[in-house]
């Protein structure tokens, strides 16, 4: 899909019918949004702008010629764009280029919150958008609003999280996923956070732009480096809550560990008792018997046996309580 922003009476027309490169100029134009663009759409534009399109490889690559570059006749950018997706986020590239007449080409394969915002401003006050290139910073100055949006709802996230795992006694699995996936969205956003930042700095070395866009370009550094910083933080701080977590985890197990010992080492004299008086010797006390005057024999070995095996427990529990160790 096509549409074209044209600058007419004293307002921006939206349009989405290529034929008007037939009949309109560079003057007349001020924005060319590509979304999910089909080849005759890529190749209209293309004629009519005299470039050449980048490619999904292109856009995607991450060398920092790729992020910003300066031609004889267009400046090319390319940053990646959140899409929300449940509790977790895609990243999608864009590609944006800025011709030497200030007509600005955006493509994009889906659908974000950023263009809608930057559209919203575009149609409001269209006298603060003369150019393609105060147009461009207007979606990256949104763009890094919305970044900031995300780092703070991590920041919440991250501190619901810590909170429940002070609140509870045992770890279970699904806590250690949720902080998997924060640590995973923490470093997407970081990571974009400095794609951003790359931009941000080509921008700033080039001397292509209007010279009322720098000190904005200045303030939106600073937001980015601050952002870098509450990321770094949140990640850090997700790392603590990690090994807490695992703490609590071997913390747990040792507990288990502890409660098999003690009964092993509690029941290990009645052990020996027993295996004494189950060996295959003939032992005296087998033989010690009482009779009472009813004529009933009562096997007084047997009970001596399980008498020791019960005094020698009981001992094992009370050394272990006089010791602390229970």
């Amino acid at each position: 899909m096509i549409t074209i922003y044209l600058k007419q009476y004293n307002k921006i027309i939206r349009n989405a019918d290529p034929k008007l490169f037939d009949e309109l100029g560079y003057d007349d134009i001020l924005w060319i949004d590509l979304l999910r663009p089909s080849i005759k759409e890529q190749k209209a534009v293309e004629n009519f702008m005299e470039i050449s399109l980048q490619t999904k490889q292109q856009v995607e690559e991450i060398e920092s010629t790729s992020k910003y570059s300066e031609t004889e006749n267009a400046i090319i950018s390319n940053s990646n764009f959140f899409v929300p997706t449940g509790d977790s986020f895609v990243v999608e590239p864009v590609s944006f280029i800025i011709s030497n007449e200030g007509v600005l080409v955006s493509v994009r394969n889906a659908e974000f919150r950023t263009f809608r915002e930057a559209e919203k401003r575009l149609q409001m006050n269209y006298r603060s958008f003369s150019t393609g290139y105060h147009l461009f910073i207007s979606l990256l100055e949104v763009r890094i609003d919305y970044d900031a949006d995300l780092v703070e709802m991590i920041a919440k996230q991250v501190a619901t999280l810590s909170k429940d795992i002070n609140s509870e006694d045992s770890i279970d699995k699904e806590i250690i996923h949720r902080i998997n996936a924060l640590l995973e969205s923490t470093m997407l956003l970081r990571e974009n956070i400095f794609d951003r930042q790359r931009v941000l700095s080509g921008i700033l070395r080039s001397e292509r732009f209007p010279n009322d866009i720098y000190p904005r370009l200045q303030l939106m550094i600073k937001d980015v480096n601050s952002l870098i910083n509450h990321a770094d933080f949140s990640f850090q701080r997700l790392d603590y809550i990690q090994d807490a977590a695992l703490g609590l985890i071997n913390i747990e197990q040792n507990e288990i560990v502890k409660i098999f010992s003690v009964a092993a080492v509690i029941f290990m004299p009645a052990t020996l008792v027993a295996s004494i008086y189950g060996m295959n010797f003939h032992i005296p006390e087998l033989d010690w018997s009482c009779t009472l005057p009813n004529g009933w024999v009562i096997p007084v070995g047997y009970l001596f046996a399980i008498g020791l095996m019960i005094l020698f427990s009981a001992a094992t529990i009370w050394y272990f309580r006089y010791k602390k160790w229970l």
